[in-house]
């Protein structure tokens, strides 16, 4: 196996559990939400059943996607790139549709809303750091054996490590706030007060597990 092949597996390996954390705060947070707010016994079920069901189907399965589109499209660009921004562009403008059709904030979201071009456009640039960041870990062609030695080997220090969770983390922070500011994007019935406290909680405890993640590798 070639180092870019294994820092691939590493990386995708490492994704999907995050992925699995980050379902999992959402999961616990949509419960602990519908037994402590005051709504309707009519509407809990519904809006938990359309979260059960958003999480383990359309969540995870649209997550595994965009790891896979943005793995694919950083080995594209080692395996097969020249390194000029205009190639880089192209595989960028070629696959991020894919990678915006399995956005989960995105699917929730109506295309002809007022902010929508906004949000899309944050959502792409949220992509390109990922891609940009997934090159640097496949580049790497030290002997390591796991995630916290290759992010070790990719960024080095730990304030390079947090810029580039910062950078990303920073993009979502935009997108959620878009959601926040207007919610009348969502496509969602009911429910809305209950999604966007999940979204904003559940990133916020996404960000101090990333961060706390981040100490204990460069420690």
């Amino acid at each position: 196996m070639d180092v870019i092949e294994r820092n691939y597996r590493i990386l995708e390996k490492r994704m999907i559990e995050q992925m699995n954390i980050s379902l999992n705060f959402g999961k616990s947070l949509i419960d602990s939400e519908l037994d402590t707010g005051v709504l309707n016994v009519l509407v809990k079920p519904i809006v938990k059943s359309f979260y059960k069901y958003w999480s383990d189907k359309d969540a995870k399965v649209g997550t595994l996607e965009q790891i896979r589109v943005t793995l694919g499209s950083a080995k594209d660009l080692i395996t097969n790139g020249d390194g000029s921004k205009e190639h880089f562009d192209r595989i960028i403008n070629r696959k991020f549709p894919i990678y915006l059709e399995n956005d989960q904030t995105d699917r929730q979201c109506k295309r002809d809303h007022h902010n929508y071009k906004k949000l899309k456009e944050v959502t792409k640039k949220c992509f390109i750091t990922q891609v940009e960041e997934s090159v640097l870990f496949l580049k790497v062609d030290e002997n390591i054996k796991d995630y916290s030695e290759l992010s070790r080997a990719t960024f080095k220090t730990k304030e390079k490590a947090y810029g580039a969770l910062k950078r990303q983390l920073d993009y979502n922070e935009e997108g959620i706030s878009i959601v926040e500011k207007d919610s009348s994007i969502l496509k969602v019935p009911i429910g809305k007060e209950i999604i966007l406290t999940v979204l904003r909680k559940g990133f916020e405890l996404t960000k101090k597990q990333l961060i706390e993640e981040i100490d204990e590798i460069f420690n």
